[in-house]
């Protein structure tokens, strides 16, 4: 009997907690927000044209587009690599007309009379005092 008394005794606790639970039901009356997909299913009605299944003579519309699709993105993928490459040469072209223009600048700096006349002052040479002329042969 006490058993019984405890049992009931924790049904009502039950009871009670899961009234305090409850969620919310909503009512079909009430308008709820339709969500795109929702709106475009119900505009095309494609339930109607699905039922049965695929049809077959959307198949090759379908492999059309997709072909098309595939050749898309890996255009795309193929335009991007491309662009990668030539900014990567373009840099390099600029590193290669920096060192250009580097070696060009020291080799002037190099050829100039009096940096070569130091050069070859170490050999032993000189820089001749008198102007050079010009050697005229005379004409048979």
């Amino acid at each position: 009997m006490l058993k019984t008394i405890l049992t009931i005794t924790k049904l009502k606790k039950m009871k009670t907690a899961v009234k305090k639970n409850t969620y919310k039901k909503v009512k079909k009356n009430q308008e709820q927000g339709e969500s795109l997909f929702t709106k475009i299913e119900k505009f095309f009605k494609l339930d109607v044209s699905f039922e049965d299944g695929l049809p077959v003579r959307f198949v090759p519309y379908i492999l059309y587009f997709t072909l098309v699709g595939i050749f898309y993105i890996g255009n795309s993928h193929y335009a991007e690599k491309t662009i990668r490459k030539i900014t990567k040469l373009e840099q390099e072209v600029e590193d290669l007309r920096a060192d250009f223009t580097t070696l060009k600048a020291d080799y002037m700096y190099a050829s100039k009379q009096s940096e070569v006349a130091e050069k070859v002052k170490k050999l032993g040479l000189e820089e001749s005092s008198t102007p050079p002329y010009k050697i005229v042969l005379p004409q048979k």
